[in-house]
């Protein structure tokens, strides 16, 4: 049974201590607990995330954001009752009791089955001339640039892997030749890697419509240019937990503004905001995509994602957001470079 107890805060704790919680301990999840060690609630990383989406601030309790309906169970449960309970119940961690309702371990799911394999499809967008980057993407593509020893790329697939993810798709454009030839059918990295040709570039959604068949599970799109230690199984638990047709990860962009800020009225002033922060969220180049969504890619048109999801509202679907807080880095310009080959050590150890 894999360490719990780093993931244990009180009532009393913040949104920020169960975000760290979460990350500090081995189950995914903080445990609430009361003064008598029973369990309140659990806070998992969607319900951190959807309470920041409604403006929860991180100073705000967890127990604000918290499942106060977990589901738990005995410490006498055998395995296969404490499978097959988790099974039902759709859940990845089972809090253990004793007789007296206190907390004294927790079971996860992944523990009881082999390590977690998602079949779901990976389309990694590849094809684009990286032309911001100069002289760097002259005669490579920008995912094949080197950062800290290795292909961009190539971290990229491997993440996805590591991840549990095998079925990969690599839409591939200009210099194609050397990303067919580096990674080849993927066995050198445990995967199965197919190449999506596109005889002229067809935007950051295009090569959707090029897919060898339309896909019958959810399928995890992500731009080829991206560091991030996004975990993509959350990604696409949290898709499959809405009734989205797709997700949309996001990113907080914050800009501060050095001057006063002032509002007026007729010629009058209203307000002046001192030197504020301002912030929005951004897109992340990550998504997931249900099959109703290829219904809004024609075959070789050129499309962006933000138009495909645009056309989706437009139906009356959904497109669910999920804000990223790990670490993140669109490399679009030389200073985003620079700042990868600074990071990726400590990033990626």
């Amino acid at each position: 049974m894999k360490s719990w107890r780093k993931a244990i805060v009180g009532t009393d704790a913040t949104v920020s201590e169960a975000i760290a919680a979460i990350e500090s301990g081995s189950i995914q999840v903080a445990l609430v607990l009361d003064a008598s060690s029973r369990l309140v609630g659990i806070v998992t990383d969607g319900d951190i995330r959807r309470g920041l989406l409604r403006g929860m601030q991180l100073s705000g309790l967890a127990t604000e954001v918290m499942n106060r309906s977990a589901v738990s169970a005995p410490a006498t449960l055998s395995r296969e009752e404490r499978l097959h309970l988790m099974r039902q119940k759709s859940i990845k961690q089972l809090p253990l009791l004793d007789g007296n309702g206190q907390l004294i371990g927790v079971e996860t799911f992944d523990e009881l089955i082999e390590a977690p394999h998602y079949p779901n499809p990976v389309l990694i967008m590849a094809g684009g001339l990286g032309e911001r980057l100069g002289a760097l993407t002259r005669e490579r593509p920008k995912p094949m640039l080197n950062v800290g020893g290795r292909p961009l790329l190539e971290t990229i697939i491997r993440n996805v892997v590591q991840q549990g993810f095998r079925n990969i798709f690599i839409s591939v454009n200009y210099r194609a030749e050397m990303i067919v030839e580096h990674f080849g059918d993927g066995s050198a990295v445990g995967a199965a890697i197919q190449y999506v040709h596109e005889a002229e570039r067809l935007g950051t959604a295009g090569a959707l419509g090029l897919l060898p068949q339309r896909p019958e599970l959810p399928v995890v799109v992500t731009n080829g240019d991206i560091l991030t230690t996004i975990n993509y199984g959350a990604l696409l638990d949290f898709h499959n937990g809405t009734a989205a047709q797709a997700t949309m990860a996001v990113r907080e962009h914050k800009v501060h503004v050095p001057y006063g800020v002032v509002t007026a009225s007729d010629g009058y002033l209203e307000t002046i905001r001192e030197k504020p922060t301002e912030s929005w969220y951004v897109s992340a180049g990550i998504y997931v995509v249900g099959p109703t969504v290829f219904d809004h890619v024609e075959r070789g048109v050129r499309i962006d994602m933000p138009s495909v999801l645009e056309r989706v509202v437009a139906n009356k679907g959904r497109v669910a957001v999920y804000p990223i807080r790990e670490y993140w880095l669109d490399i679009g310009r030389m200073e985003d470079f620079e700042q990868a080959h600074a990071e990726f050590n400590e990033v990626f150890p």
